[in-house]
């Protein structure tokens, strides 16, 4: 919040009895407010904007002759997870702040459902280093499903409430719907808590239409980032919820939902823009929130108004257009000099009236903190994982047994229930890498209960070894799917000795593995390295088959009990509409 002092001198500053820090001479200003692009001169001091008045006349003791470049305020990320990019706060720097975006709303499930609260504050530490702006949306999901997964922490209505006052606090983060439509006392009461100091409460209403819509809304969510075609937008905007239209690695919404909103002439004030889950590579070969508003772009809609998505309707949705979104008298100086608006790549990038990035690259690297030991060592199994663990018997007679299979749906983060046959032997079911049918495990690795769960997934293109990963949403034990179960149970070992990470293993073989031992998480390297280590990950998924872009993006997702149809957790197969765990065989 402003201060007296500051408020102060940013009126006398105005009236000319200091000299501004900087004036940004021959722009083209593009004014969120009035949906104007104009030109101008933008006067700033200690990191905000004085006056955008082109017959100012102000002393400034430094003046950047823009040379006619658009001036476009910075971009806002309205959802994400660090967690999922991999890096940490301050390697993330160098990968989102050339691409303009000077403010992420973070929501830190991932790093509470291993650590709580205390690993959220480890999270902090890096804040004041950062050349952006982290405001926390607080996780109100940890666990994410009680009695359907084993977690490392769990905070209640009263820990969330006291986070909730911290001032990087902006929202409750994401709330299922299985929350409100059963009537979770400890859930509404966060709510509650979350509306009663005027904040907003963010959703994932995945899937969710009619009269069980409605029940969500009426709750007091604020929004939804989990729209996949043009009527789920429709339906959440007619109860009064505002879309975070998302671009991640798996899942791809800009295009339907903007064409849809562009056919259907819809009013744009309620549409803003987010990654949710976005790794690094693909920020680095597309762009981040600048990649959505290009698309919107191209898609129809006009420079302005997707640049609105990206910056002013975001702050007013946060409440916090007194602060960013716009470039405006009084607001922080986040400010982006952009060539061409259909390309939206920065040549310049301003935070807090500081330039800190040129040309696509951070002037100066962010070095990342010292984070505590604890959070390094995070992985503990409760008993040695070996191929046995990974054996699923069946008393079926024959050698043939019907099964709930989770087929995977390319580019999106949600699956469809198949019922199908699958191969048995000496009383197990087997995969059938034929009909790309891989074997599925979740593997508990908090030391509390050994437990392993075990399914089957189409989709994966996967015809040999296997890969593991220590993110799998919400929960984060240890996700792996294979084509043998040697090869899994190396794969997996082979994630607990790094204490978290990615590996591909084949023939008892790794192939590849990169280490991300903050929580099991995140990376301590720079971005540079850690994007060619994903490189490296990826190809060695490729040579064993592995389909899409992102396959390790998708194991992530591929055991979340909170998104439709079927999950798999350490516990077992989820089916997530009726939010029950539910038998592997039919």
């Amino acid at each position: 919040m402003r201060t007296f002092e500051e408020i102060k001198d940013t009126v006398e500053t105005g009236l000319g009895r200091h000299p501004c820090d900087l004036k940004l001479t021959n722009v083209q200003l593009v004014n969120v407010w009035s949906s104007e692009i104009y030109p101008t001169d933008i006067y700033i001091r200690h990191g905000r904007v004085v006056s955008i008045d082109p017959q100012a006349e102000l002393e400034a003791l430094e003046t950047v002759d823009c040379g006619g470049q658009y001036a476009v305020p910075g971009l806002i990320d309205t959802h994400m997870h660090f967690e999922t990019t991999m890096l940490s706060p301050e390697a993330l720097a160098s990968v989102v702040v050339p691409a303009g975006s000077t403010t992420l709303c973070a929501d830190l499930m991932e790093i509470a459902n291993v650590a709580g609260a205390a690993g959220l504050k480890a999270m902090l530490t890096s804040m004041d280093r950062l050349p952006y702006r982290m405001l926390i949306e607080v996780s109100s999901r940890v666990p994410t499903a009680p009695g359907l997964e084993t977690t490392g922490a769990y905070m209640g209505a009263q820990e969330v409430a006291e986070i909730m006052d911290w001032p990087e606090a902006v929202s409750l983060g994401e709330l299922d719907p299985s929350k409100i439509l059963l009537v979770g006392e400890e859930y509404l009461q966060k709510v509650a808590d979350t509306l009663g100091r005027r904040k907003i409460v963010n959703g994932h209403a995945i899937g969710r239409m009619g009269q069980e819509l409605n029940v969500y809304a009426s709750a007091g969510i604020s929004d939804d980032h989990e729209c996949v075609t043009a009527e789920e937008l429709i339906a959440r905007l007619r109860v009064g919820m505002s879309v975070l239209v998302r671009e991640g690695s798996t899942e791809r919404n800009v295009d339907a939902l903007i064409t849809g909103a562009v056919r259907e002439g819809l009013p744009l004030d309620n549409l803003m823009f987010c990654t949710d889950d976005k790794h690094a590579t693909e920020i680095r070969s597309e762009g981040h929130i600048n990649y959505n508003v290009a698309r919107a772009i191209a898609l129809g809609v006009s420079p302005v108004e997707a640049i609105k998505m990206g910056t002013l309707n975001a702050a007013r949705h946060f409440r916090l257009e007194d602060e960013i979104g716009s470039i405006a008298p009084g607001r922080k100086a986040d400010i982006l000099l952009v060539p061409d608006l259909t390309e939206m790549r920065p040549s310049r990038v301003y935070f807090d009236g500081r330039l800190v990035a040129e040309q696509g690259a951070l002037l100066e690297p962010c070095q990342a903190a010292d984070y505590p030991e604890w959070i390094l060592h995070t992985v503990h199994l409760k008993r040695p994982i070996t191929p046995a663990s990974f054996r699923k018997e069946t008393g079926a007679a024959g050698d043939r047994v019907r099964v709930n299979v989770i087929d995977l749906i390319d580019r999106q983060i949600i699956n469809r229930r198949l019922v199908t046959e699958l191969p048995c032997a000496n009383g197990e079911i087997l995969p059938d890498i034929s009909r790309d049918i891989a074997k599925l495990a979740v593997v508990e690795r908090y030391g509390k209960t050994g437990g392993v769960g075990i399914g089957f997934a189409r989709g994966f293109g996967l015809k040999k070894g296997a890969l593991a990963y220590s993110t799998s949403h919400d929960h984060h034990n240890i996700v792996t799917v294979g084509a043998d179960d040697a090869d899994m149970a190396l794969a997996v070992n082979t994630v607990v000795e790094m204490q978290g990470g990615l590996a591909v293993v084949c023939g008892g073989e790794v192939l590849a593995k990169m280490c991300l031992p903050i929580g099991g998480l995140m990376s301590t390297k720079p971005a540079e390295e850690v994007m060619a280590e994903q490189d490296a990950m990826n190809e060695a998924a490729r040579q064993l088959g592995c389909v899409g872009s992102a396959p390790f993006m998708t194991l992530s997702f591929i055991s979340l009990p909170t998104v439709p149809e079927l999950g798999l957790t350490d516990l077992g197969l989820i089916d997530v509409l009726e939010h029950k765990l539910i038998p592997l065989e039919c």
